[in-house]
């Protein structure tokens, strides 16, 4: 499966001059919501996660007992691995700025866990998931996203998978020195939900 094809004609795989987040430039950007609204979309590309899931890993599919996913995105993720591999899901939403398990939910203390999430950047939502994956009894053993889009390797401390491995790499704002001529060149626009 073309992965990066699919994420181009799904409008997710962006190219351009981007101002992200972070206040960082790029000339990829990944719009995760083209994806999360296109049920067959997302479907292939959690198949194509759980494929290298069991390519890389084949002890592990067979000992979890919980897909979780944090809000918003990984929680659409985690029900779809989830109904993909047969597994119940886990939501890990926020409460008062820290991530939880809520509405009741809890798990048996040791339950084996894949922590999903859509987009990896620093990692930081899947540690946040995993602590409170960890706060409730739970041992998160992996984690998987759709996308790593990480400029280099995050070392997170577990197996970490991915269906797609993103070249987007960013150049500082306050060094516009760095950023490439070709870049600088295209106008930038700000994508995202942080306007």
């Amino acid at each position: 499966m073309d992965i990066e094809n699919l994420l181009e004609l799904s409008g997710a795989l962006l190219r351009g001059h981007f101002l992200l987040t972070s206040g960082r430039h790029s000339g990829v950007y990944l719009e995760k919501f083209r994806i999360l609204e296109q049920p067959e979309v997302l479907s292939k590309l959690c198949e194509e996660l759980i494929r290298e899931l069991a390519t890389r890993n084949s002890k592990l599919e067979t000992h979890l007992d919980f897909v979780a996913g944090p809000t918003t995105g990984g929680i659409i993720i985690a029900f779809e691995v989830g109904r993909q591999m047969g597994l119940p899901t886990i939501y890990v939403e926020t409460e008062d700025g820290k991530k939880t398990l809520r509405r009741g939910r809890t798990i048996l203390k040791g339950a084996k866990v894949l922590v999903v999430d859509d987009v990896l950047t620093t990692g930081t939502s899947l540690i946040e998931t995993r602590k409170a994956i960890e706060e409730a009894g739970g041992e998160v053993v992996a984690y998987a996203v759709l996308i790593d889009r990480s400029p280099k390797a995050v070392d997170l401390g577990l197996p970490t998978f991915a269906s797609f491995k993103a070249d987007a790499e960013t150049y500082p704002s306050y060094a516009p020195d760095e950023i490439p001529d070709w870049l600088a060149a295209i106008p930038a626009v700000k994508p995202g939900t942080r306007k």
